[in-house]
């Protein structure tokens, strides 16, 4: 397992959840959730360099056949421009099938409603999207997802 801390993201239209694991990998947690708009990738690049983050993983959606239609392709796009921000660090897209439903479902259980529950959903989903990965390559040794490769322009 490589030491080090790795950011999770959770980008939707409105809102970017974030969540950070510990220098170990071991657990991922709840950071903030960023606006979509203007200075949203900013104040990511931000959050890498005070949490000193080794990776960004970026949660892709995926249908239940593992194919990918508009909103992966939106999410595709805004991660080729964060890649770009992010330079050196290295991002990765995994795939990100349910997590909205298993974060919104665990607030649910946890007794969040409405409101409340929107406003923490995305970094809720975030830190699932993050948790698998940290699970993933504890339980595998490799990284799971696809690392954005680093274009030379």
């Amino acid at each position: 397992m490589r030491r080090g801390v790795r950011l999770g993201i959770d980008p939707g239209d409105a809102r970017i959840g974030v969540a950070r694991c510990d220098p170990s990998g071991i657990l991922a947690t709840p950071v903030e959730t960023v606006p979509r708009g203007a200075g949203d990738l900013a104040r990511l690049v931000a959050i890498r360099d005070e949490e000193e983050a080794i990776e960004i993983v970026v949660g892709l959606p995926r249908s239940m056949s593992g194919g990918e239609g508009p909103a992966a392709v939106k999410v595709r796009a805004f991660t080729d421009e964060l890649a770009e921000r992010m330079r050196p660090t290295p991002v990765r897209l995994v795939d990100e099938r349910l997590t909205t439903v298993s974060a919104e479902n665990m607030l649910r259980e946890r007794g969040r409603k409405g409101s409340k529950r929107r406003a923490v959903v995305d970094q809720a989903a975030a830190v699932v999207i993050l948790q698998h990965v940290l699970d993933t390559e504890r339980s595998t040794g490799a990284a799971p997802g696809e690392l954005l490769e680093e274009h030379d322009d």
